[in-house]
């Protein structure tokens, strides 16, 4: 069974920063591409960042561009999310989502990666 594990959430002052983790348990292959996404209460879910896995190559949405990047270790199957430059608006819970469909990751914005993780929660605050 595919399971994804978030951690490394929490609460911190504005400009802060935080490194979030999705570790990958019960999938032998490597999942075409990653995402991270995030929703708040009454929301969308919105898609934060996107990894081809093979490649590298790294999307971003618009709003946090220069200051989160997202990075893989393939050897421990893991998925990271580094966030500087914190702001209240960044406030959510965040979630990361694996798929191994090509025709899907080109799609990177859309929430229809088959495998999600349970979130975890960032709150950005003075």
């Amino acid at each position: 069974q595919v399971q994804l594990v978030e951690s490394g959430g929490g609460s911190v002052q504005p400009g802060g920063s935080l490194r979030l983790s999705c570790a990958v348990f019960g999938y032998a292959a490597r999942f075409y591409c990653m995402g991270w996404f995030r929703q708040t209460p009454g929301r969308e879910r919105e898609a934060v960042a996107s990894i081809y896995t093979d490649s590298g190559s790294t999307y971003y949405t618009d709003s946090v561009k220069g200051r989160f990047t997202c990075s893989q270790d393939n050897a421990k199957n893991t998925l990271y999310l580094q966030m500087n430059s914190l702001k209240p608006e960044d406030t959510a819970m965040y979630y990361c989502a694996a798929d191994w469909a090509p025709s899907r990751c080109g799609n990177w914005r859309r929430p229809t990666y088959p495998y999600w993780g349970q979130g975890t929660q960032v709150t950005v605050s003075s």
